[in-house]
């Protein structure tokens, strides 16, 4: 795996040594790919999983009357998980930079919806801004590292990836808008189609084992929306936070928040290439500009 940790290396020669007489073909093929795939993604998202099955063990069990408030004990938690993995390097250095930046963001602007009323939090603990409890930003801190873990376990590949600088104007756009639609007209429509000409012709490649996924890359970012999309809901049930319509008892929450997640995916996406630039699959080469032109085939090596 490209810019893999220690320890991730070591669970790749593994894994590399249990699967290596599997079949090629066949039924058995298929599910070993399938296999791995699902527990390269399982990996990719430990910080959010384990930050979601805290706060809905929380919401099951940690008793009202404690004399440390739910949402300090989900904040220490969340340092503490955070901590984990830098120590047993399951995050290098740099991605903690991408992730610090994810945390700001997600913070500035948690401080600012809430104080439009967009959602709300219960409004107990000391460990927080305002109305925001500091757990709060390790929430987006969960979408950026799985987006940077996502792009190393899968040696992600891409052809005709977009000019760079057009990609940070229309994410800046986004983040922006999520602000001043409260003051002004909302331009999500515009973003959106903006967001489709400039990646519509972008193809993702991402290495499983012995097989090369290859995907338009809206598809990956409206799939990334609704697995994070259903992640809120559960977030919401377990009472971390609010919107205002669910005030009178938990319901699923409005289909409309998928395409703010679609576009929040863009934001994701743009700060995670500070750190990863976007690279051409195996087997291909760059081509002049931002993009890059795809050769023969794609040769796939295994885990």
């Amino acid at each position: 795996m490209r810019n893999s940790t220690p320890l991730e290396r070591r669970i790749d020669a593994v894994a590399h040594a249990l699967l290596q007489g599997a079949s090629e073909r066949g039924v058995r093929a298929g599910l070993v790919e399938f296999t791995v795939f699902v527990l390269k993604q399982a990996w990719a998202c430990l910080f959010g999983a384990a930050l979601l099955a805290v706060i809905v063990a929380a919401r099951l069990w940690y008793p009202d009357e404690a004399a440390l408030a739910r949402n300090d004990f989900l904040t220490i938690v969340a340092i503490v998980i955070q901590v984990v993995m830098l120590a047993t390097r399951l995050e290098t250095g740099r991605e903690v930079w991408v992730i610090l930046l994810f945390h700001l963001t997600g913070t500035v602007m948690e401080l600012f919806k809430t104080d439009v009323g967009s959602w709300a939090y219960a409004a107990d603990g000391v460990l927080r801004i305002g109305g925001v409890p500091l757990f709060s930003g390790f929430m987006y801190a969960a979408v950026g590292s799985y987006m940077v873990r996502v792009y190393r376990l899968f040696d992600l590949g891409f052809t005709r990836y977009p000019r760079r600088w057009l990609t940070v104007i229309v994410a800046a756009g986004i983040y922006l808008n999520f602000f001043t639609h409260h003051f002004w007209i909302d331009l999500r429509w515009v973003l959106l189609a903006a967001v489709v000409l400039l990646w519509l012709r972008t193809t993702m490649y991402a290495r499983i084992w012995r097989r090369v996924l290859r995907m338009p890359q809206l598809a990956a970012f409206a799939g990334v929306a609704v697995f994070i999309y259903l992640a809120e809901n559960i977030g919401t049930w377990a009472g971390a936070w609010s919107y205002p319509d669910q005030a009178g008892g938990w319901h699923p929450v409005a289909l409309s928040k998928l395409v703010s997640w679609f576009l929040l995916m863009i934001i994701s996406v743009v700060l995670v290439t500070l750190v990863y630039p976007p690279r051409p699959p195996a087997g291909t080469e760059v081509g002049k500009g931002a993009g890059v032109r795809q050769s023969r085939r794609i040769r796939p090596t295994p885990v």
